[in-house]
């Protein structure tokens, strides 16, 4: 099975963008692969060295990610912060999955130079343009939350 895959059913697409780099149907500017997972330079990158990290084989959101695969992303994710922490002099590192765009797990890693690096927000010309905080949830309801992920979490 090509090594994209993850089921006899899929049948391997271009249809999948990064199904594609990880296959190198496109090209890309790889800084890190191995059986299991590529890291490539993200060609609207939000700073220098804003990375993409995904998996070689297709899964299409974060929680189908098999638990040992996920560690092991997080793990190879804390490497490449170290990297661009240590090369771009920076004190922190964005890592965000954000399962928004492209229906293949990938984590967005972004050198940190300002609270706003992993927002749209450099991106907008309305200069007085003004964020306000989300509503705050109240007490009952925080804790309704809490109880619900909590009874979920003891199902899985």
């Amino acid at each position: 099975m090509p090594p994209h895959l993850n089921s006899e059913e899929e049948t391997p697409t271009n249809s999948c963008l990064f199904c594609a780099i990880a296959n190198r149907n496109i090209p890309a500017h790889i800084v890190y692969e191995d059986h299991e997972f590529m890291a490539f330079l993200d060609i609207n990158p939000i700073r220098p060295g804003h990375v993409q990290l995904i998996p070689r084989m297709h899964y299409a959101y974060f929680d189908d990610l098999p638990s040992d695969l996920a560690a092991r992303m997080m793990q190879l994710g804390q490497r490449l912060a170290k990297a661009m922490k240590s090369i771009h002099k920076v004190e922190r590192a964005g890592f965000v999955f954000t399962g928004s765009d492209i229906a293949h797990v990938h984590a967005h890693l972004v050198p940190l130079i300002g609270h706003a690096d992993i927002t749209s927000t450099a991106y907008i010309e309305q200069t007085d343009l003004r964020f306000v905080d989300a509503p705050r949830a109240s007490r009952d309801e925080l804790i309704r939350q809490a109880e619900l992920l909590k009874n979920a979490l003891v199902v899985q």
